[in-house]
């Protein structure tokens, strides 16, 4: 029987690389599109062998797996290709191609308050190449949105049902405001095309793979107390987030992929904590000798950051298990070894 085919743009960045091992593990084909603006091909370099990886084990439901494991024993998978490709250009797939996931975008601040031309590029005709390639292969298509999609919410936690706070023409609009046309458009193929189409707004996630320079909280506090320098907390610390292992998230991207729903579903950690407490916590379990020093606020920067998962829970019956200590543990430990 023919092998499924997912085609993942951004495929060899943080999240895409991991989704590429886990849909490879579930037995997928898998063709990668990147350009490696952010992403590296550090990411993928263990995916480019020719053996077989096994499936996944599932028990209880859940995904369970010890990937590092798999790949150190050599065992990669022979149904992975890699196409070196700025998504702004027109995608050429010869082959069935079964679902499209759009994961192709600047994701850290660090990155776009950089590259603020090619982020708009990539949330706008990155997303119409991709959708085009989707309607081509009448296939389904996935957007990875964001979080940053609600700007800095008036509502708290937020719905996916908000519209959201956003400044158009702040400096971190080439983000937010790429990530809601790419949101449009995405509903306008679905309306139009009758594209099978899904929009994840993916909340603050954090787990290996993530640059050091990333300019997220998570890799730049473990860089900092790793390295023994100060930790850099903006404002009085007050501002919270809510962080998701990536092992998390793929899941819930996992069961998504395989659902009905078209509409947008917000997947995040809904525990809070505020950016002084999770800088407190990165010092205590790297036992560093660094100090935390503050800064003034960057322009725009939500005060407040928590995913409303009901819909998640309800529709995909998924919510994350990891808890923001075992996954900080489990980052630093890749620090550590990178």
């Amino acid at each position: 029987m023919r092998k499924k085919t997912v085609v993942i743009t951004g495929g060899a960045g943080f999240i895409g690389s991991h989704l590429c091992d886990r849909l490879l593990i579930e037995g997928f084909k898998v063709i990668c599109i990147d350009n490696f603006i952010t992403g590296t091909p550090n990411n993928i370099k263990h995916l480019l062998k020719n053996e077989a990886l096994p499936r996944a084990i599932r028990r209880g439901g859940f995904f369970e797996r010890n990937i590092e494991s798999c790949f150190k024993a050599g065992r990669m998978s022979k149904n992975f290709r890699f196409i070196e490709q700025d998504v702004t250009k027109y995608i050429n797939i010869k082959e069935k191609v079964d679902y499209v996931l759009h994961f192709a975008s600047l994701a850290s601040p660090e990155d776009y308050l950089k590259y603020p031309i090619p982020t708009l590029k990539s949330g706008s005709l990155g997303t119409h190449n991709a959708l085009g390639l989707a309607k081509q292969k009448k296939a389904k298509f996935m957007l990875a949105s964001t979080s940053e999609v609600y700007g800095d919410p008036l509502i708290h936690p937020q719905p996916e049902s908000y519209w959201g706070n956003v400044n158009p023409v702040g400096v971190r609009g080439c983000y937010d405001e790429s990530k809601r046309f790419a949101e449009a458009l995405t509903m306008a193929y679905h309306r139009v095309h009758k594209i099978d189409t899904k929009i994840v707004r993916i909340f603050n996630t954090y787990g290996p793979r993530m640059k050091a320079s990333d300019g997220r909280v998570v890799p730049n506090f473990i860089y900092q107390a790793l390295h023994n320098k100060s930790l850099t907390v903006y404002g009085k610390g007050n501002q919270t987030r809510s962080f998701c292992y990536v092992d998390d998230l793929i899941e819930g991207i996992f069961r998504f992929m395989h659902c009905r729903i078209n509409e947008p579903i917000n997947l995040g950690n809904p525990n809070e904590f505020t950016i002084l407490e999770l800088a407190k916590l990165i010092t205590q379990l790297t036992a560093t000798k660094s100090k935390i020093i503050y800064k003034p606020l960057p322009e725009d920067d939500p005060k407040q950051r928590q995913p409303d998962i009901s819909k998640a829970k309800n529709l995909l019956k998924w919510q994350p298990k990891i808890e923001l200590k075992q996954g900080l543990e489990k980052t630093i430990h890749w620090f550590l070894g990178s």
